[in-house]
């Protein structure tokens, strides 16, 4: 979410002039997009706006501005904290950046501004040049949240939930694609519960709508919400051939007791129930979630349960967390705080148990033909492709590796042993088939079969077998 607010925040300022640069000492205005959803995101952003205290001595006019959820948390605290910090706004903010920052440069005075009251989403969103070589985008569908688990802190700063309109949602993705990104991610903190305050059409409607776009490959979206997972959004993982077989389904605990407490709204039957559900409907669905560890009290027992769940459901991907108190959540107040020592233990265990099931997935995968989304050169080969060209000045795929992704979200790394394209973009954006061969913890790596055709249509004598 917040990269997407960025690059909202970086269309908006175009008009004012501003561009990007990759030079801190150079730019005549910074702005740090904050997270708080853990106090270590908190930190980390406070730590680097500290660091900016040289250059704002240095160069007097530079304007530094702190935005996003640590903002709105922190208010005009930050002020007192920070006192080389000239501009404070909040997620509610951005599309009154403009007229902001004009303020300061004309006055030279420090502006806050994190007011929640004005709902006036849809208007709020710009589209802007998509950066050459770039195939997916992210799209906000709904912002805030009314579930107010008691260890999160998003309901109080980015609000209640509201929904984006149709028209407006499908006119974005529109202009992505005319861009020519191929894969949209749908933004929202729970994508399930999509128009259903404003009485719109539901999360898999919206999908269906944008299944019919010309054009584009690929459907992704996050987050989850388990509780209102529906039998019409998991149908629709069966007949929408461009929504990405995966889904990520938070459970944050396997324990029922600590369900409860985090105010969850389900039990650990009817999580495991819905995942069955699903995977009964599409098979090849790739499962991934969230873990809190050390949320205050739980037991010995509880973390055992959430091990349990762990093994049962068999995800393909974790993220695990050891939790930290958030400012405004009510489980800032609960007792039963766990040791720093016993979270630490307890989220390696998680991170082992997880390493173990995603080696044997990957395991499972050596020697089946992928279908991959070309993303361009891996990080392997980016960096040097100036070092890598042949006398004919092009390319040299026998030295290079190319990436991308699979329907169920796991990266792919690949090669090809043929000089079948002139440059990278000839296959940067497309679907074409990998037969698999290595597996590691994070990724898979194989080569590009030979095939008469690239799903996008293309046709010819230029792409040979590994």
């Amino acid at each position: 979410m917040n990269v997407y607010d960025s690059e909202q925040i970086e269309c908006i300022l175009k008009p004012m002039g501003y561009h990007r640069t990759q030079r801190l000492e150079k730019a005549d205005l910074i702005i740090v997009n904050t997270c708080s959803i853990r106090a270590k995101a908190e930190q980390k952003a406070f730590s680097f706006i500290g660091r900016l205290v040289d250059l704002k001595q240095r160069n007097p006019h530079l304007v530094i501005a702190m935005g996003g959820c640590v903002a709105q948390q922190e208010k005009e605290k930050i002020f007192k904290r920070m006192p080389h910090v000239d501009l404070v706004f909040g997620t509610h903010a951005i599309s009154r950046l403009p007229q902001i920052i004009s303020k300061i440069q004309e006055n030279r005075c420090r502006q806050i501004d994190t007011d929640q009251s004005q709902v006036i989403l849809d208007n709020e969103f710009v589209t802007g040049t998509i950066p050459k070589n770039r195939i997916s985008a992210f799209v906000t569908i709904m912002r805030g949240c009314d579930n107010y688990c008691t260890y999160c802190i998003v309901p109080y700063v980015r609000g209640r939930e509201v929904s984006r309109t149709p028209r407006k949602i499908i006119a974005e993705i529109e202009k992505l694609v005319s861009h020519g990104i191929k894969e949209i991610t749908l933004l929202g903190q729970n994508v399930n519960s999509y128009g259903r305050k404003e009485r719109m059409i539901s999360f898999s409607q919206l999908l269906a709508l944008i299944n019919e776009i010309e054009g584009l490959e690929r459907i992704r979206f996050t987050t989850s919400h388990p509780k209102d997972l529906s039998t019409d959004l998991m149908n629709a993982f069966k007949v929408l051939d461009k929504l990405c077989r995966h889904i990520h389904l938070p459970v944050q605990s396997g324990s029922d007791r600590i369900l409860n407490r985090m105010n969850r709204n389900y039990s650990k039957k009817h999580y495991i129930e819905k995942v069955n559900q699903l995977k009964d409907i599409c098979p090849d669905i790739a499962v991934t979630s969230d873990i809190i560890v050390g949320f205050p009290g739980e037991s010995n027992s509880d973390f055992q349960q959430t091990l349990d769940l762990i093994a049962q459901v068999r995800y393909h991907g974790l993220f695990a967390f050891k939790y930290s108190d958030r400012p405004l959540a009510s489980a800032a107040k609960f007792s039963g705080k766990i040791p720093e020592e016993i979270k630490n233990q307890r989220l390696q265990k998680i991170l082992n148990l997880q390493k173990y099931i995603t080696k044997e997935k990957h395991n499972a995968l050596i020697g089946t033909t992928q279908k991959v989304l070309v993303e361009g050169y891996s990080k392997k080969s980016d960096g040097c492709v100036e070092n890598r060209l042949n006398n004919n000045g092009k390319d040299n795929p026998l030295m290079l590796q190319w990436t991308g992704r699979t329907s169920a979200n796991l990266i792919v790394n690949f090669v090809t042993s043929k000089d079948y394209c002139n440059d990278r973009m000839a296959i940067t954006g497309r679907v074409v088939n990998v037969l698999i061969e290595k597996a590691m913890a994070h990724s898979i790596s194989g080569r590009m079969l030979n095939c008469d055709r690239i799903e996008d249509g293309l046709k010819g004598d230029n792409w040979y077998a590994a």
